[in-house]
């Protein structure tokens, strides 16, 4: 895929609105969505080679290279300060744009308090959980995009239901 041009905006075209969603449930900045969305979609291209069909669906597998571009984004922005990350290496976006990607961030709006209410739980078990409530991924899938196997995903996702339960809620119908 890496090399065949065609396959590629197949995919992306095929995969652009969920890795969109995906990171606007994670990040309340439009800019920052555009930008992590486009890296994403770089590094498909340099790891395309390391997707197994036999593991997963490319959505879990696309999961994974986004959660990984998300917290190497993150990593990179601890480091620098805040006003030097909000006026360097933004792309211009037009009105339309800020629109769309706006829009799409209030629509997830839910799942980032549901995301916060969820930041007590162990890092490990607060994945699973993610991929397979929020994301709504299979147990197999979020096991094949954390690079980890589907029986540990299933102990790790149990332990965190169960943690999740003792929890307080920031909205009602939260799924425990």
């Amino acid at each position: 895929m890496a090399t065949d041009h065609v396959a590629f905006e197949a995919f992306y075209r095929r995969h652009v609105d969920a890795v969109t969603r995906f990171l606007a449930r994670r990040v309340d900045d439009p800019h920052t969505v555009a930008d992590l969305v486009a890296e994403v979609f770089m590094a498909v291209l340099d790891s395309a080679h390391t997707y197994r069909p036999e593991l997963g669906s490319e959505l879990a597998w696309l999961y994974g290279v986004a959660r990984k571009t998300l917290s190497t984004e993150r990593r990179r922005a601890f480091k620098e300060s805040r006003l030097q990350n909000r006026v360097n290496g933004r792309r211009v976006l037009d009105t339309d744009d800020v629109a769309r990607l706006e829009e799409r961030i209030d629509a997830e709006r839910a799942a980032r308090r549901l995301l916060k209410a969820m930041s007590d739980l162990p890092e490990s078990g607060r994945a699973v959980l993610e991929l397979v409530v929020i994301d709504q991924l299979t147990v197999a899938e979020a096991a094949m995009a954390l690079g980890i196997r589907t029986g540990t995903a299933k102990v790790r996702l149990h332990r965190a239901r169960r943690m999740l339960k003792e929890l307080p809620f920031v909205m009602e119908g939260t799924p425990g």
